[in-house]
Parts: structure tokens; sequence; C-alpha cells
């Protein structure tokens, strides 16, 4: 069990990673007027991708702690549910495919700002250790 939180704690570096990048690429190829290409397709997936490995490793932890014996306090379900919303704002870039570039870059970068303040909000749920 140990094992799935270790992984856990672990991805959320990679997420902040691929966040920063796509931030810092978002907002110059929108201040520039690039044209949304590969290498943005593959930030803003690899952005939603580590979001939902993150969300299934808190999802498996979650259920199998809780059903261990550590139960499912409020914090733990509000957290879930925060990171959930989270993934799903992680998302919203597949779905401005039709837009132009300059709005692509710009909509993509907000919907990863906001997956990242209900990430944050999420880990507020959370007692401190």
């Amino acid at each position: 069990m140990d094992i799935i939180l270790a992984i856990h704690s672990l991805v959320r570096w990679a997420i902040i990673l691929v966040a920063a990048i796509a931030i810092i690429k978002f907002t110059i190829s929108w201040a520039g007027n690039s044209s949304f290409k590969g290498m943005d397709r593959g930030l803003a997936s690899g952005y939603s991708g580590l979001i939902d490995l993150q969300v299934l490793l808190g999802l498996v932890y979650l259920i199998w702690n809780g059903l261990a014996g550590a139960g499912f306090p409020l914090y733990r379900i509000e957290h879930a549910i925060a990171m959930i919303l989270a993934a799903f704002a992680g998302h919203l870039p597949a779905r401005f495919k039709n837009l132009n570039d300059k709005l692509r870059f710009q909509f993509s970068l907000f919907a990863i700002l906001g997956s990242l303040i209900l990430v944050f909000i999420g880990l507020l749920f959370l007692p401190a250790h």
C-alpha cells in the first residue's frame, strides 16, 4: 500500500514539471501568435495523462486504504473530488481543436492554470503532517 502512496507522491513532481513547461510554452506562443503544433498537443496530452494517473493512484489508495481500516474521513473525499475536477479541467484543451491557434493557446493555458488551482484547493483539504 505504501508503494502506491509513494508513486502518488512522486507523480506530483512530474505534473508540476509538465505544467510549468506547458504554461511557459503556451504563454509565449499565445503572445507570439505561433501555430499549435505537435509539441503543444504533446504538452497538453502529457499533462492530462499525468493528472489522470495521479487521480487513478489516489482513488486506488483511497479505496484500498479505506477498506483496510483507515476509513473514509471527509477530508479524503473532499480531496478526491477536487482532484477529479482538476483532471476534468486538465482535459479541456482537447476540446479546443477547432479554435484558431491564438485562442487555442489562450484557452489551453487557462485550462491548465484552472486545473492547478483546483489541485491547490484539493491539497488544502489534507491535514498538515
